[in-house]
């Protein structure tokens, strides 16, 4: 009898550790996911645009540079015409002024 109980127990156990609840291997961790690409492509992109903004700015500097030479150098030629013009009358007047004083004598 000794023997049947020992053989049963073992049988038990047998089918206890067959039939029981298994541990199931744990599922692998997903794989990480990477950050999405636009990221340096935006910084890219506003990298690109602030160099484009500052090329803009000297860009219209220089253009408010060269207006305003271009209006000084209008200033002086308008300047000197107006001289010219102011000589060229006095001229004109002190030729008349002679032929009128000729023409008296």
């Amino acid at each position: 009898m000794k023997n049947s109980v020992v053989l049963a127990a073992l049988v038990a156990a047998v089918a206890l550790s067959a039939c029981g609840k298994k541990e199931e291997a744990a599922a692998p961790a997903p794989a990480p996911v990477e950050a999405p690409a636009a990221a340096p492509a935006a910084d890219q992109a506003a990298a690109a645009a602030s160099e484009a903004a500052a090329a803009a700015t000297q860009a219209a500097s220089s253009a408010v540079d060269a207006a305003s030479a271009a209006a000084s150098a209008t200033v002086d030629a308008a300047a000197a015409g107006a001289n010219a013009a102011v000589d060229a009358a006095k001229a004109a007047a002190d030729a008349a002024a002679a032929a009128a004083a000729s023409a008296t004598k």
